[in-house]
């Protein structure tokens, strides 16, 4: 048994998630990223990856920037400050988890 088994509350359930946390480590590594980009790397649908865009967005942890260059639509992806904080405290309370686990 852990030795603090209130130290897995602190995970954020909205990064946790598998797919939620592979587009914010991949946010992570770069200053921006394309759509296009970030589906084909994290091979996941254009829904699936819409709608863990949204998520994200909503609690302000990526930017989404639309526009249109040279008439075709474009979607900039951006990690915010507030993102790349909840990344490095997510990760701190893995180890967190981690290093209670007996040994």
């Amino acid at each position: 048994m852990p030795k603090n088994p209130a130290n897995l509350k602190n995970i954020d359930r909205v990064i946790h998630e598998p797919a939620r946390l592979m587009i914010m480590t991949q946010l992570y590594v770069v200053e921006s990223a394309d759509f296009l980009f970030l589906q084909n790397q994290l091979q996941i649908t254009p829904g699936n990856l819409s709608a863990h865009l949204t998520k994200l967005d909503k609690v302000g942890y990526v930017e989404i920037v639309k526009e249109f260059i040279e008439r075709k639509p474009h979607t900039a992806l951006k990690l915010t400050k507030k993102g790349r904080s909840a990344l490095k405290e997510y990760q701190q309370n893995l180890k967190k988890v981690f290093s209670d686990l007996p040994k």
